[in-house]
């Protein structure tokens, strides 16, 4: 019988989120390019044979870096994501490429990583524009000095609202920078939490693999036990 362990959800530490968060954008452009790549590139030369090759690495591909995102959510996140797939049958290659295509758990991994460029990107952004503007509101009173004409000007240059010339008059904005600096960190451990959540739903077993799980390791022992 196949038993599953809960994941673990719970706030990842700020170090390790914030590493996560940065690593989904170049992760998501790489597995982006390759399933679209592989993708058009199988399906289009599919009538000639030559596209079988193609689909059938991308497949086995998509299987091992969902193996890999697993650990990597484990390692980051301290979230356990159980391995969802069916039991391959010992012999013939024939049947194990049945299991592979008719196992949920390929075309769940195969969303995942199609959604993963899109969603590093909008976590890209607003961790690097959340951190930059915190960083620069708490540096502000130490290198307002060393701008063009010795002093920071809001909104810009053109437009001079507000002139910080002074340490004194960056002080309120440096407080506000360590203001910001608070919600950035609770925003990337906030949106760390719900990425290793989507990586739970998408990459765990559903309630209908376990039992399709618990099927397969049955008839597999059953035939062990059948040709001894």
């Amino acid at each position: 019988m196949v038993t599953v362990s809960p994941a673990k959800r719970r706030h990842p530490p700020f170090g390790r989120a914030l590493a996560f968060l940065l690593l989904n954008l170049p992760l998501g452009i790489l597995s982006f390019v390759l399933i679209t790549v592989l993708l058009s590139a199988g399906a289009g030369t599919l009538v000639v044979w030559v596209g079988v090759p193609l689909l059938a690495f991308l497949v086995l591909l998509t299987r091992g870096a969902g193996r890999m995102e697993r650990a990597r959510v484990f390692a980051l996140l301290d979230t356990y994501v159980d391995s969802p797939y069916l039991p391959l049958p010992p012999e013939g290659q024939r049947a194990r490429w049945t299991t592979r295509l008719k196992d949920g758990a390929t075309w769940r991994d195969l969303s995942y990583f199609f959604l993963l460029f899109p969603l590093g990107l909008a976590e890209f952004v607003l961790v690097v524009t959340f951190w930059a503007t915190s960083l620069s509101l708490v540096a502000l009173p130490i290198y307002y000095r060393f701008l063009p004409e010795g002093a920071w000007f809001f909104p810009g240059y053109d437009v001079r609202w507000i002139t910080v010339d002074s340490a004194v008059s960056a002080l309120p904005w440096a407080a506000l920078g360590v203001l910001f600096a608070a919600l950035s960190v609770a925003l990337t451990r906030g949106l760390a939490a719900l990425h290793g959540g989507l990586a739970v739903a998408l990459l765990r077993p559903t309630v209908s693999q376990r039992r399709r799980m618990e099927r397969s390791w049955e008839q597999l022992d059953g035939m062990s036990a059948v040709t001894g």
